[in-house]
């Protein structure tokens, strides 16, 4: 069994709590796995040019490109992204964006794989995460488990963290906030988080090690989103 993991935080690792997290799933999971971070990569969106139609290979040429045998190869995958306005930033949405190409023609390299979404953000990580969780329903992939934490803004660290009546600083602790080191979120500090991230790197095991049936979940996937359409008509 393969498992990929993707960070798709642009921080540098030892200062990214989607880094954390996703390599904490990846370490409980008890099987190898390879980790990839789009840090650094060039990855632009779906151009909708339907050149992926007759093969289901994307033509855009960048950095996606030698990340899609991995994609494919993948049994599983836990993906970690931050909250950029209560959403995903802009280069995870770009790579899971690009998934489109997989699509075509009842294209099933992806269908009935299983998923865990990560997601870490100044206040929440859920939005990623349920972002996340909506791109593997899309695509039949089951979300086993999310894991979101809070991490830090980019308001603790721009120099005007303390002065800035909209950063987060003042939103979370008041008017004329002097930050401290404690003060700052951390994941790595957050037991309920880590505990989180590491049961669900072992559910995630367990569902591999148990011969997971693909086409069953599938057709569970579907289903889930056939109701979703419904709902929402």
């Amino acid at each position: 069994m393969k498992i990929l993991g993707v960070v798709g935080s642009t921080r540098k690792s030892e200062t990214s709590g989607v880094h954390t997290l996703v390599q904490t799933v990846l370490d409980h999971t008890g099987y190898k796995h390879d980790l990839v971070a789009l840090r650094g990569k060039t990855i632009s969106g779906c151009i909708a040019c339907l050149g992926c139609v007759k093969d289901n290979i994307c033509k855009v040429k960048d950095d996606l490109a030698e990340l899609r045998e991995k994609i494919v190869e993948a049994d599983a995958y836990v993906i970690g992204a931050p909250n950029y306005y209560s959403t995903l930033n802009a280069v995870t949405h770009a790579f899971v964006e690009r998934w489109f190409q997989f699509r075509h023609q009842e294209g099933n390299l992806l269908w009935g794989k299983l998923a865990v979404a990560v997601g870490v953000g100044g206040t929440s990580g859920t939005y990623p995460a349920d972002e996340l969780e909506k791109f593997f329903l899309y695509n039949f992939i089951e979300t086993v488990a999310k894991v979101a934490g809070q991490g830090a803004a980019s308001c603790y660290s721009c120099g005007y963290g303390e002065t800035c009546k909209v950063g987060i600083p003042t939103l979370l602790h008041g008017p004329g906030v002097k930050i401290t080191e404690d003060m700052i979120p951390n994941v790595a500090k957050q037991p309920k988080t880590i505990q989180a991230a590491a049961e669900a790197g072992r559910l995630l095991g367990k569902r591999l090690r148990e011969g997971h049936d693909r086409m069953r979940v599938t057709q569970a996937m579907q289903q889930k989103l056939m109701s979703m359409f419904e709902h929402s008509a």
